[in-house]
Order: C-alpha cells, then structure tokens, then sequence
C-alpha cells in the first residue's frame, strides 16, 4: 500500500496534493489543525505548539506499518507581513515552530519507518532561494527549509530513499488571497510578475510533486515550479 503522509491539506496547495494522490490509489494521512475532505485519516493537530505531534506518535506509527512505499510531504507553512525591522521575536518563533521545527518533529517519527523507493519532498517557495521586503519571516523560514531538505538528502544517501523542494511561485490559494485581500491591483501586478501572465493553480504544483514522489534522479534538487518569472 502506498501512503501520502502530509501538513497541512485542509485547503490550497496541500488539497490538491491530497485530492492527486488519493486519484493515483495513494491512502492519504493529513495532519492538520483542520480536516481534509478526501484523506483516509485526518490527525487534528496544531504544529505551531512545541512538541504537538509527539502526541500522535502512536497513531502515526500505526498508520504507516502496513506501507509499501511512503511519500512525506512537508507542506503547512504561514505567511505574515513581517519588515526585518519590525519583526518580532515571538512571531518569528511561531513562524519556524510551523515551518521548521514541525517538519523536523514529523521527520524523527517518520523516518526510521520509510521503506525503500520512499520520499520525502518538502514545499517551499520561489523566496527560498531570493527574498523580497516585508515578509521575512516567511523568507528566513523558507530559506531553512532548503537547508533541512539538502540535510536530508545526505543523510539518506545509501537507504533508497529520495527527498527533493519544489518551490511554487504565486499560486490561487487562500493564503495568497488571505495576503492581498480585495486589492485588485495588487492581484493584477503579481499576474504580471510571471511569464504566462496568471496565477499558478494548486492542480499544477500537485502534479509536478507527485511526479518528484517517483523521480529518484532528483534527489536534493530545489525545483522551482513558477510558470517562469520576470526578473525586475
């Protein structure tokens, strides 16, 4: 049986991750402070407070005994409007609790249960890799990712085992909407920031992290899935 282990897919990006694979046979476990509708078993769990998922150790092993093959998607994240300046240390804390430290809790209870051709892919964002103002937490948080995913892929190295970031550009989801709001020119300038001239939807990165789940030959790789973007 293969099994789709994943955060945060109540809604957006990680929905429509859970909607491919659950279409492709997968078994779906979502962990997540809200439900989704197509997984087998939801977990309700709050990863931004320290040491949560522990709580469901029982249940995750339990769950993932039968597997033939797993694909851990490391997938919640938040974005806050945050000035390096003006960014406080708590909120920054909350930030990397949800980001980091959940993926790294998820990644001790998982990992040693991984049966080889098995995956660990991790979402971040085309701000892994560059940043722009006002968001840096997100940034920060983002750029730690890619570092925990190259951890990965070196520690794995030997066990059959891949990991790869796939980093979605603006995508229509409610985060992105949550962001800018009603501002329609806001809308129209982030359009014009990519080649094709539209938003990403969730169904174009989800296909591209189910082929990534299969592809051993990108293993470490940062993919960046952003319709190609206008450099200003």
């Amino acid at each position: 049986m293969n099994v789709l282990m994943i955060t945060g897919a109540s809604s957006g990006i990680g929905l429509a991750i859970a909607q491919r694979f659950s279409n492709n046979g997968w078994r779906v476990i979502n962990i997540s402070r809200r439900s989704c509708p197509v997984a087998a078993v939801n977990l309700s769990c709050d990863l931004t407070q320290p040491d949560a998922l522990f709580a469901h150790h029982d249940a995750l092993t339990n769950a993932l005994t039968t597997a033939t093959k797993i694909c851990l998607v490391h997938n919640a994240a938040v974005m806050h409007l945050h000035r390096i300046d003006q960014l406080p240390s708590a909120d920054l804390r909350s930030v990397l609790e949800l980001n980091i430290i959940a993926a790294n809790q998820l990644n001790q209870i998982v990992i040693p249960l991984l049966p080889p051709t098995s995956s660990v892919i991790y979402i971040g964002s085309t701000l892994a890799e560059k940043a722009v103002p006002g968001v840096a937490s997100y940034v920060i948080a983002k750029h730690a990712l890619v570092g925990m995913m190259r951890a990965t892929c070196q520690d794995f190295a030997g066990r059959g085992i891949h990991t790869c970031m796939i980093c979605p550009g603006f995508t229509n989801t409610p985060q992105l909407h949550a962001v800018i709001g009603d501002n329609a020119d806001m809308l129209t300038g982030i359009k014009a920031l990519s080649a094709f001239e539209r938003l990403i939807e969730p169904e174009e990165i989800a296909a591209t992290v189910a082929f990534a789940a299969t592809a051993p030959v990108l293993n470490g790789a940062v993919i960046h899935a952003n319709l190609g973007q206008r450099e200003r």
